[in-house]
């Protein structure tokens, strides 16, 4: 326990939420990492971690992200995150999801959730029947899944890594992007960047999805060992993070990194790395927005035009980012930081102190035990 402590100090969470529900096989994993800003929103993820110490620490990380996330796209939201510990191809149910269902809405209204890696529009449709704060339905007022939204978000953010870098004045034409991952992120983006004249080389766990952006975009395929060390003008990270480290960064042959995967740096001194090889990083959670600026459109009642015109600011918002992590000689994951943190230290102080989601009340969860930890 000590050191599951240690962590929440670190990362600096308000709560930890943690579920298991014996009928079902549920083990999940909620992270509230910041509420200064309003409820934490943040997609569940559903993976086979090696233990429980992994799946706790990928909730923390990616809590803490969405904080920063929420902050520098403008929302006023919090940072929150789950995870359900399983493989979602083989043992996710519909048993499972009504249970984290139940799960969410315990939490009353601190967490909303929505779709991530291994859950889908079908899973979030089944868990709003077991609580009000879900975002990412296909049902009336649904966004449906952000997926596309969140590439997107990395496609203009992309172009202005390229306008930053002088290559291409912007434009993608016959240029090299190595993709990692073409799950739903990755082949939306893969069709962007077809569609916009780049030459894609892919990689994936899934040979399924390797074969369908083959046949439809005409990609180079490589192993995913590989991808690391090809020669290509943008290596766009659309897997699972912590992939940018002092294994991987020597093998890059790229000018720009710009992809949708969460917590891409494994240690912050990996920017450092990055920056002295001259390879400029567009920061994860800047980029990758798109999809939290789409589920969150529902708060306030879906309109597809106005998260359009949202996401398209990213491209200004990486633009903005990189200006100043020039003109202040600084790495842009610290100028997104700062940026983040800005407006989380105007918002405590208009208060004059710290403010926080209140949490209205705390309902039956059923069978699902919870273990709370608090700061």
């Amino acid at each position: 326990m000590v050191g599951i402590f240690n962590d929440l100090e670190s990362y600096g969470h308000e709560q930890v939420v943690f579920f298991h529900d014996k009928e079902s096989g549920l083990k999940a994993i909620i992270g509230i990492h910041s509420t200064v800003l309003g409820p934490a929103l943040g997609g569940c993820r559903m993976w086979n971690y090696a233990d429980e110490a992994a799946a706790l620490r990928d909730v923390l990380r990616l809590s803490r992200g969405m904080t920063y996330k929420a902050a520098v796209a403008g929302l006023n939201l919090g940072g929150g995150k789950a995870v359900i510990i399983g493989d979602a191809r083989t043992q996710k149910t519909d048993e499972m999801m009504a249970a984290f269902g139940r799960a969410v809405e315990s939490v009353g209204g601190r967490y909303i959730t929505a779709e991530d890696v291994g859950m889908s529009v079908k899973d979030i449709d089944l868990i709003r029947n077991f609580t009000k704060h879900a975002v990412g339905g296909s049902n009336e007022g649904g966004s449906g899944d952000p997926s596309v939204m969140t590439a997107f978000g990395v496609f203009q953010g992309m172009k202005a890594a390229l306008k930053h870098v002088g290559l291409g004045g912007g434009s993608l034409e016959g240029l090299k992007v190595a993709v990692q991952g073409v799950g739903n992120v990755g082949y939306h983006l893969c069709s962007y960047l077809s569609a916009a004249g780049a030459k894609l080389i892919i990689t994936d766990i899934y040979p399924k999805s390797v074969e369908r952006i083959v046949q439809e975009f005409g990609a180079e395929v490589v192993s995913p060992d590989e991808i690391y060390s090809v020669e290509c003008d943008v290596f766009a990270p659309c897997a699972l993070g912590a992939i940018l480290n002092n294994r991987t960064i020597p093998q890059l042959k790229c000018k720009i990194v710009a992809g949708s995967a969460n917590n891409q740096l494994e240690t912050d001194s990996d920017g450092a790395a990055l920056q002295a090889k001259g390879i400029v990083y567009a920061p994860d959670y800047a980029i990758n927005a798109g999809g939290l600026i789409n589920v969150a459109a529902e708060l306030d009642g879906y309109n597809p035009e106005l998260v359009n015109q949202k996401v398209s600011k990213i491209y200004q918002t990486i633009e903005d980012i990189l200006n100043r992590a020039s003109s202040e000689g600084i790495l842009p994951h610290q100028a997104a930081d700062k940026l983040a943190e800005q407006r989380l230290d105007e918002v405590r102080k208009s208060a004059n102190a710290p403010k926080s989601f209140q949490n209205p009340s705390s309902r039956n969860v059923g069978q699902t035990k919870s273990l709370v930890i608090a700061k």
